[in-house]
């Protein structure tokens, strides 16, 4: 798995940031149901991919941050499911 430069990573992701070995963005709903939704949605993708994102729910909001663990740094894969999570969240 060749790794990214987390902040060329996210050059096309809007709202996303990019850390020295992950990228994050913080996604806001109408409510704890769109949020939990959209958690839920993403969870069956994630699975798919067995690639698991580290997240904080708190009402309203979800704080996402993604990694690739065994590679040590950000992959083709973080970038495929921020999209993912892109998707999901409009």
């Amino acid at each position: 798995m060749n790794v990214l430069n987390p902040k060329e990573a996210v050059e096309d992701l809007p709202g996303w940031t990019g850390g020295d070995d992950f990228i994050t963005k913080v996604f806001k709903f109408d409510d704890f149901a769109g949020a939990f939704g959209f958690m839920s949605e993403i969870a069956v993708v994630a699975e798919g991919m067995n690639h698991h994102p580290e997240w904080f729910n708190v009402y309203n909001r979800v704080d996402v941050t993604l990694t690739t663990h065994d590679a040590g740094g950000v992959t083709e894969k973080d970038v495929t499911l921020a999209k993912r999570m892109e998707a999901a969240a409009r």
